[in-house]
């Protein structure tokens, strides 16, 4: 028999599905994959009623639903700050996970280098090596996990066609300033990069922090893929349905790579999301409220309960340190954290291209009843770890 692809030795399956198959068989909380435990804004739910008896239920438009398009361009300019075209500037997708994908597979060819800041989600090494380029890391330090300017500009040095940006980041919570962004434009103008964002958590940022759209600085929006989903805005995470936003050459491209992806998104779910699409502002507003109160109320459980951790500022996700228990890795702990504590996490050497073996990530996008619960389990860890 012929081998398989040697491509697919260079990574593994999803950790983070593979943690939620674990949680699911130990009966654990799953604090491991990013999706809520609680139904989206009734607006979506009472529009897929409607859309589950009128239709559509055939194939829309390949690069998205006419109607979806021009909502979302009205939704994102405002946001964005930038006049986004709904005929030339959005291709939708099946999820952000696709928008991610067709993008790399838009700008690069094999053997081009990509800027992969570490820790990263855990879809960017495998996007980069599917498309036959190569990686290069650059380093966010921790606690704060800010990036070192020469380390970052000798990276551009090495010819990189593009650098993946997530903001705010999976998997530490970080938001970017405009000034750390205006540094990676800068670099990305002389270097003559292409910039791939995945800004999935736009709308979760926690206040003093706000989050700045790097498509929108000067001169930026012409070499800048932006991709991002209704997934977690909406807590609509099965619905898959992400995009991709940049200026026309480079979408009239993605949509090519998108059609012979997977076609289109789903024309039933198109037509019901229309009605997230047009939530007033207030909807945005309060979406930061419930994820802050979240933070804070599962931060004051981890401190209650004595673990040390990194505060994030953004997203829903806690990094939290594990290096005073025995195990002897990060996975060790995760599977011996579901079976005996109830609780699915993360490794957090998933994320990193260092040699990291001490953290684990959670997250806190559950019901508040649901998050308590979590926390006594997790008080429980050092007294069940006295009895290995």
């Amino acid at each position: 028999m012929q081998k398989i692809s040697s491509r697919l030795n260079l990574f593994t399956e999803s950790v983070i599905r593979k943690m939620t198959r674990i949680s699911d068989e130990y009966g654990a909380i799953n604090l491991a994959q990013g999706f809520p435990d609680f139904n989206p804004p009734i607006e979506l739910t009472e529009a897929l009623k409607t859309v589950a008896e009128t239709g559509p239920h055939q194939y829309e438009i390949t690069w998205g639903a006419k109607k979806f398009r021009e909502e979302l361009a009205k939704k994102q300019s405002k946001f964005m700050g930038i006049s986004i075209d709904p005929e030339k500037e959005i291709v939708v997708t099946c999820g952000s996970t696709e928008a991610m994908m067709a993008a790399m597979m838009t700008v690069c060819n094999p053997g081009d280098k990509v800027i992969v800041f570490s820790p990263f989600y855990e879809n960017y090494a495998a996007d980069t090596i599917l498309c036959g380029a190569e990686p290069i890391y650059v380093p966010l330090k921790p606690p704060t996990f800010d990036f070192d300017k020469e380390e970052l500009r000798n990276a551009f040095k090495k010819g990189v066609k593009a650098l993946i940006l997530c903001n705010p980041s999976n998997p530490t919570g970080k938001v970017f300033t405009k000034e750390e962004l205006q540094y990676i434009a800068d670099l990305a103008q002389e270097y003559d990069t292409f910039v791939i964002t995945d800004e999935v958590y736009e709308h979760i940022v926690m206040a003093p922090y706000h989050h700045t759209y790097i498509a929108s600085l000067p001169g930026m929006f012409e070499r800048t893929i932006s991709c991002s989903s209704l997934s977690k805005t909406y807590s609509i995470t099965g619905w898959r349905l992400g995009y991709i936003i940049s200026s026309p050459d480079i979408i009239d491209n993605a949509r090519k790579v998108h059609d012979f992806l997977t076609v289109g998104a789903a024309a039933p779910l198109q037509a019901a999301a229309v009605a997230g699409l047009k939530l007033p502002d207030e909807y945005y507003t309060g979406l930061t409220k419930m994820y802050t109160e979240k933070r804070d109320l599962f931060l004051k459980g981890l401190d209650n309960a004595g673990l040390k951790y990194t505060k994030p500022n953004g997203a829903y996700y806690v990094m939290i340190d594990i290096s005073e228990f025995p195990f002897l890795s990060d996975e060790d702990f995760c599977i011996w954290l579901a079976k005996e504590a109830k609780v699915a996490a993360v490794p957090g050497s998933s994320f990193f291209k260092e040699d990291v073996k001490h953290l684990i990530r959670v997250h806190f996008a559950k019901r508040n009843e649901t998050l308590n619960e979590a926390i006594i389990r997790l008080s429980n860890i050092k007294s069940l770890v006295k009895k290995i």
